[in-house]
């Protein structure tokens, strides 16, 4: 599921709310049927300027949320390289940040979130600091571990092409206050590549969510949306 809207309108602060970062005012907010009032285990974020210690190796970044946990050295050892090479960076283990690309920081951000092995990992503009080419490249790696590991992921962009291309789901959201006033399903078949950005359907699912941030709808279209999520049992 990914995220969009005006800045401003809370997205960021969404996530840090299902991450139980944050307190939120009313409502509530449900992770396996529990809910949300603090931090919990399986839940994991990935930052959009890497977040890395650069004191760190790629090894030892992508060890900490294990060491937290209190994993054995022993199984750190084992997973560590596991989730280095799915993210493209074997042979960097020795490597500190600032001796990578911001490519290649962020893969590094996003082993060490995903060796955690959360249930939900919540990815907060997590592209938006590298060029162009790079941010096609990352889309297509995070699908293909999404392909290889399926987890479930909330991912907050600015960028409407990124949120059709990577997302089963868009949720639309209004500016202050934030409110969701459109879900768009995205039905485009999987495994998505390069032709998926060419295809008819694509292009129309970018003008769906694009005419919806623009506001494209009548009263009463939050409410809509909102009762839908309810009735498919929630916006994840």
């Amino acid at each position: 599921m990914t995220i969009v809207g005006p800045s401003g309108c809370g997205k960021t602060t969404l996530l840090r709310c299902i991450d139980g970062l944050i307190p939120y005012d009313e409502g509530e907010i449900l992770v396996e049927g529990e809910r949300v009032t603090e931090p919990r285990e399986g839940v994991a974020m990935v930052f959009q300027h890497f977040g890395l210690f650069p004191w760190k190796t790629v090894f030892d970044n992508v060890a900490y949320g294990l060491s937290l946990k209190g994993i054995a050295e022993a199984e750190i050892a084992a997973r560590v390289p596991e989730y280095i090479a799915l993210v493209g960076l074997a042979g960097f283990e020795h490597a500190y940040p600032y001796q990578l690309s911001g490519g290649m920081q962020q893969r590094c951000g996003l082993a060490r979130a995903l060796a955690v092995q959360p249930s939900i990992l919540l990815m907060d503009e997590p592209f938006a600091a590298v060029d162009a080419q790079t941010r096609e490249i990352l889309q297509l790696e995070l699908l293909r571990i999404w392909e290889s590991r399926p987890t479930t992921m909330v991912f907050v962009t600015h960028s409407i092409p990124e949120a059709v291309f990577l997302s089963s789901r868009v949720v639309v959201m209004s500016s202050r206050p934030g409110r969701i006033t459109r879900l768009v399903d995205v039905d485009l078949p999987r495994p998505r590549g390069v032709e998926t950005r060419e295809s008819r359907r694509y292009f129309e699912l970018v003008t769906e969510v694009r005419e919806a941030l623009r506001g494209n709808e009548g009263p009463g279209d939050s409410e809509a949306a909102l009762e839908r999520a309810a009735a498919e049992g929630g916006i994840g």
